[in-house]
């Protein structure tokens, strides 16, 4: 680790600097230098004078600073003289710059400043662009302007010759007076002074940029700041809206304002092109009542300080979002702060000691605790604690009474006045060391715990003193005129040497002092006016005697540690690794506790033994806010035209309060025409994130509320599956602590599945059911749960079953609705699916050859897929994600719907039509499909039920208060079989045995409601009801046939507690009217919608859909979660829909929720309904039921 400094100014304008390989602050060499403000870069250190002058410090390196001055001597030829400087009128100057345009003689050449000196004379360049020469440096051409070269011809009749001179700058190390600029104004006097930006160059900080703020708000940018040229050349004003109090600039492009006020300015626009931006932006205070007093900008964070010393952390700052999104308070009570190299952060704690943010790192900014700066100071080795009081003795020198109470001119450069000038022996107070908590251990010198009488009384009558808390005047006399002047024991100074205890001295003022007038000085007037009303010490005389000291090389206030009004850190290269001794306190204070100013005075007053220290030090310190990030790299698809896939930048910052909630915010930086921008997302309105298909990219959706309805989900791609897996984990977990969800699904929960097999839950509130609080369909919130199914069905008491696409049947094994134990933790067992991938050959038959696979130009791809709106051929046709792999080759499918001929083909009059498997004359295209496997292989909470597979189950809802020694289990084989699963319980969800229930055609959907319904469909789409189901006869005894809709083929059904919905192969959703416990099977059926594909009837007839498509989205994804709106007693229909998460859901189950909600009217939402109902539904009518 390099070795750095940290620069830091005491009330008094001494400045100081720590090294990070030292352990004691160095004061600056110039003794006479008072500094009101520093800030600190790399390799440097600019202040702001008392004078209000401008000072660098540039850091002592082994390559010395030269700059290069220059000029041309320019020559003309005429026939008498020759080459003569007597030139043509319209010609350059004899002495001029390279264009020729500005006169440079070599005596108007002068060095800049003091810190300057020459290196030499003048002296001619004898090379010629860069190559040596033997004209003595002359350069030849034409005419001016031209091109030179060395070679003289016969018809050059101009020439010229550079003169060089080198200066050297001499002042490294040193406080050196910036010049005042010439002939353009100065922004003088300045009050503030921020350094940075050097991040936008080469990040070696040898260019960086320098802002301004004059006493009159003005903002000033220094130009001309170069490696050749560390003061700069000259100032240039920028614009702003409002008056400016404060700026600090980072090490890249943030630059942040504090405007008089207390609200905040943003620069925007800050590039290497354009270095002093293009925009200002105004930012509200933290707090709505108190404004802000300081402001810090780093890297990629901001801190303020607001009036009352609380510290305020910006979240969501970078250069793609310089505003931030939002304020964390942040513990501790600071006078101002600062944010230095690696963004770690430095404070003036209200006690006046400085402290360091220990924890500060890129995925924690915030930081978790503030720990004091310990080093040593002076001669001696003790350690500078943090000050809980402000404390004077009265022992001072008269040089350093001068410096701290002389007014000097804005423009001269004199220093105080001398000891026998002054006209009194005025004393200046000085600060005493507080009761800290030692950091020392047992060395630390305690205070002495009894004083005379006589030092009591006068401690007791002595008023406070006044610490300048501002290098504002104003400020300073109004400083403490809201704080109560209540007497102030003052303490005795510590014992210098062993075995030597000199008494203090009382501390009175004289009352010429009072009478002083001292414009700019840092003493409060109020404080002396009343020290002077105040009692006399002693009795005896309004005089004292004091030692003056002028012996000591310590200046006032130096006896016992700077009390420090500034710090710097912009130079001091640490990180929460670095191991620095001063950054380490030792004692009862450790690193690892988190320590606020209020908590180091308290700590102080715990007037406890030694021995008792250690158990103190064990109380544990409340913990301050924080802020977490994880940056990364990810691809995103841009939502508007061209879609492509764009390279962008994510970040998740995760705030935790004292009180442990957490916040979060998802960001995504992207550029635009070169213009930063940002996407963001509030994590608490996340309401699913899934995995996505998009052209074989690790992709996943980001859906919120706003963006399900707008359907438009943020849609990311990782380039690797472990980086897409990393970012699901923890977006999930940040939405699920934000929602107070933790471990497996409630007994309660909504389950589904995508068409990619992903499987999703919802935790349902008790609400969910209830007219007047009905959560709104697209604000629900699905999380996933590991695994791979097409279907999923559950019940109240913790049962769930679900199915693979290759028919497989599985059992969830995640213990719904208890928090696992850490010896009972959900138990992961591997799961594998397999899906078959189908292309489409297509031909079409012409007289001449037959069935070709040469098509008309409107035609469909003659390789596609079943819409034929996509090509899709053999060779370019993957496994659904990276997930898959192929488990098989390339086969023809016989087993396609409606049949195929002997060689798999399908034929049609045209596309598109409907397909059949025989050939006739008006048939003129056909079609074949080929298949292939694949397969997929995780481990979820699934455990597999052999060996038969399934198409379709159902379990028997109940309400949440049922108890049940066996839960009736439904469900049709792949080879249309139904079959009554035996043993089920929530003791053993498997099962135990399959009970074949006899049948005399193929099933292939089956459902059971309240009451043991069991309603099933062929495959032919009959419907069927099967009588005298009982937990004693749980297969019953026989169907009994119900007629399907009129011209309709029902595809699967769904029985609730006392209604039942059906689905057919054209998504109409159908209501079975006139269901009676004495007449189960119904009277008729009811049309209800057109765009349904899946639907699922709850225990309390509550309806849920997966709806074909969404109303004003043509183009979007069939399969969307929809709910049906007032459902209820008088209304077992229902009203309308509400929409929800859409685009790829295959299948959704509301069976398990059974939370019994209050029953009342709805009230109609307004406009149209969102389900395209027929004006009047029909109504089919019953037959006769039929024993088969």
């Amino acid at each position: 680790m390099p070795i750095t400094l940290l620069w830091a100014v005491d009330v008094y304008g001494r400045v100081y600097s720590l090294s990070t390989a030292g352990q004691r602050w160095e004061r600056a060499d110039d003794r006479l230098l008072e500094l009101k403000r520093v800030t600190a870069g790399k390799g440097r250190c600019w202040g702001i004078g008392c004078d209000h002058h401008v000072y660098l410090n540039m850091m002592p390196s082994e390559t010395p600073i030269r700059y290069r001055e220059e000029t041309y001597e320019n020559q003309r030829w005429n026939p008498v003289d020759g080459f003569t400087d007597t030139l043509l009128p319209t010609d350059r100057w004899p002495w001029s710059d390279v264009t020729g345009m500005n006169p440079q003689p070599l005596h108007s050449f002068q060095l800049p400043s003091h810190s300057w000196e020459w290196e030499g004379d003048w002296y001619v360049d004898q090379s010629c662009g860069g190559e040596p020469s033997q004209t003595g440096g002359w350069e030849y051409a034409v005419d001016f302007p031209a091109n030179f070269s060395p070679d003289k011809k016969w018809n050059s009749c101009v020439r010229r010759r550079r003169w060089i001179r080198y200066r050297r700058y001499i002042a490294q190390g040193t406080w050196a007076k910036i010049p005042l600029d010439s002939p353009r104004k100065p922004p003088l006097p300045l009050c503030d002074i921020s350094c940075g930006g050097w991040e936008m160059s080469d990040h070696s900080g040898r260019y960086p940029y320098l802002w301004g703020v004059s006493q009159q708000g003005q903002v000033w940018f220094r130009e001309g700041i170069h490696p050749r040229v560390p003061e700069g050349s000259g100032w240039e004003e920028v614009e702003v809206p409002k008056e400016v109090a404060q700026l600090s600039a980072g090490p890249g492009d943030l630059l942040w304002g504090l405007l008089w006020d207390g609200n905040l300015l943003v620069r925007t626009g800050l590039s290497l092109d354009s270095p002093t931006g293009t925009s200002w932006i105004e930012v509200e205070s933290p707090g709505k009542e108190v404004e802000a007093l300081h402001v810090a900008v780093g890297a990629s964070v901001v801190w303020v300080v607001t009036k009352d010393y609380k510290v305020w952390f910006r979240r969501g700052v970078n250069s793609h979002n310089p505003c931030g999104s939002g304020w964390i308070s942040v513990g501790g009570e600071m006078m101002m702060v600062d944010v230095g190299l690696n963004d770690q952060v430095w404070a003036v704690g209200e006690d006046r000691g400085l402290y360091f943010r220990m924890g500060v790192t890129a995925s924690e900014p915030s930081g978790n605790g503030w720990i004091p700066v310990s080093a040593q100071w002076g001669d001696n080795k003790e350690i500078i604690p943090p000050r809980d009081d402000c404390e004077f003795s009265g022992q001072l020198t008269e040089a350093s009474q001068g410096s701290v109470l002389s007014c000097t001119d804005s423009e001269s450069e004199v220093g105080p006045a001398e000891p026998q000038s002054s006209r009194n022996d005025t004393p200046v107070l000085e600060a005493a060391d507080p009761s800290v908590v030692p950091l020392g251990g047992a060395d630390t010198p305690t205070l002495p715990l009894e004083t005379e009488d006589t030092h009591v009384t006068a401690q007791q009558n002595t008023p406070k003193p006044f610490i300048p808390a501002s290098d504002s005047f104003i400020n300073s006399l109004v400083s403490d005129r809201d704080k109560p002047s209540t007497p102030q024991p003052s303490i005795t100074e510590l014992p210098q040497e062993e075995g030597r205890d000199p008494s203090p001295a009382p501390i009175l003022p004289s009352p010429e002092a009072v009478g002083q007038d001292h414009p700019w000085s840092n003493v409060d007037l109020e404080a002396q006016s009343a020290q002077m009303s105040g009692p006399t010490l002693g009795g005896s005389s309004a005089g004292a005697t004091y030692d003056l000291g002028l012996e000591s090389s310590q200046a006032v206030g130096e006896a016992d540690g700077p009390v420090w009004a500034w710090i710097s850190g912009g130079g001091c290269d640490v990180d929460s690794e670095s191991h620095v001794s001063w950054l380490s306190p030792t004692g009862p204070l450790t690193s690892s506790l988190s320590l606020t100013p209020v908590q180091s005075a308290a700590w102080s007053e715990q007037q406890q033994p030694q021995e008792n220290r250690e158990e103190t030090s064990k109380r544990p310190l409340e913990r301050s806010n924080s802020v977490w990030v994880r940056k990364g790299s990810l691809r995103w698809w841009r939502d508007w035209k061209p879609q492509r896939w764009v390279d962008v930048g994510v970040a998740l910052e995760q705030s935790t309060k004292a009180d442990g909630k957490k916040d979060s915010i998802f960001f995504v930086y992207y550029s635009q025409y070169d213009e930063k921008k940002y996407l963001h997302v509030f994590i608490n309105e996340v309401t699913v994130l899934v995995p996505v298909l998009r052209d074989c990219h690790y992709a996943f959706a980001v859906y919120t509320g706003q963006r399900t309805r707008q359907r438009w989900p943020l849609v990311l791609a990782a380039q690797t599956e472990k980086d897409m897996n990393d970012w699901l984990c923890l977006l999930s977990e940040c939405c699920c602590e934000c929602r107070g969800i933790t471990g497996p699904p409630s007994r309660q929960a909504l389950w589904s599945t995508t068409t990619k097999g992903d499987i999703m839950v919802h935790e349902p509130s008790f609400t969910l059911e209830a007219p007047s609080n009905t959560v709104a369909c697209d604000h629900m919130f699905w999380r996933q749960v590991p695994g791979h199914l097409r279907c999923v069905e559950s019940n109240s008491l913790g049962l769930v079953w679900g199915i693979g696409w290759d028919g497989t049947a599985w059992v969830y094994s995640g213990h719904c609705g208890q928090q696992p134990t850490p010896g009972d933790a959900v138990q992961m067992h591997q799961q594998a699916d397999v899906r078959s991938v189908h292309v489409y050959e297509n031909q079409r038959w012409n007289p001449m050859t037959g069935y070709t696979d040469k098509g008309l130009p409107t035609d469909r791809p003659m390789w596609s897929d079943e819409s034929g709106l996509k090509e899709c051929t053999k060779g370019n046709t993957h496994p659904p994600s990276p997930q898959w792999s192929w488990v098989s080759e390339w086969a023809v499918d016989y087993n396609v719907p409606g049949g195929t001929d002997k060689e798999g083909w399908q034929y049609a009059a045209d596309f598109p039509t409907t397909f059949h498997g025989h050939k006739t004359m008006k048939d003129f295209v056909r079609r074949k499909r080929w298949t292939r496997k694949c397969k997929i292989t995780l481990r979820g909470p699934w455990q597999q039920v052999p060996p038969i597979p399934l198409s379709d189950i159902s379990l028997m809802p109940c309400l949440a208060q049922s108890r049940m020694d066996q839960v009736p289990l439904w469900a049709i084989s792949d080879k249309g079989d139904v079959l009554c699963r035996l043993g089920v319980s929530p003791q053993n969800p498997a099962g135990s045995s399959w009970l074949h229930v006899g049948t005399d055609q193929p099933f292939k959907s089956v459902s059971i409601g309240g009451a043991n319904q069991v309603w099933a469909i062929a495959k032919d789409g009959s419907v069927f009801y099967r009588g005298s189901v009982s937990p004693q006869n749980p297969a019953g005894e026989c169907w009994y046939h119900i007629p399907s809709p009129q011209r309709q083929t029902l595809k699967q059904l769904s029985v609730g507690r006392t209604s039942v919905f059906a689905v057919d192969e054209n998504s109409n959703l159908w209501y079975r009217q006139g269901l009676t416990p004495s007449y189960p099977q119904g009277s008729a059926w009811e049309l209800i919608s057109n765009n349904v594909t899946k639907v699922s009837v709850g225990p309390l007839d509550q309806v849920w859909t997966i709806a074909d498509g969404v109303p004003g989205f043509p183009t979007e994804t069939p399969g969307a979660v929809c709910h049906r709106l007032g459902v209820g007693p008088m209304q077992p229909k229902g009203q309308y829909w509400d929409y929800g998460i859409g685009g790829g859901w295959e299948h959704v189950t509301v069976r398990g929720n059974s939370a019994e909600a209050p029953r009342t009217p709805h009230p109609p939402l307004a406009g149209p309904p969102r389900s395209p109902l027929p004006p009047r539904p029909p109504t089919q009518a019953n037959g006769t039921a039929v024993g088969v």
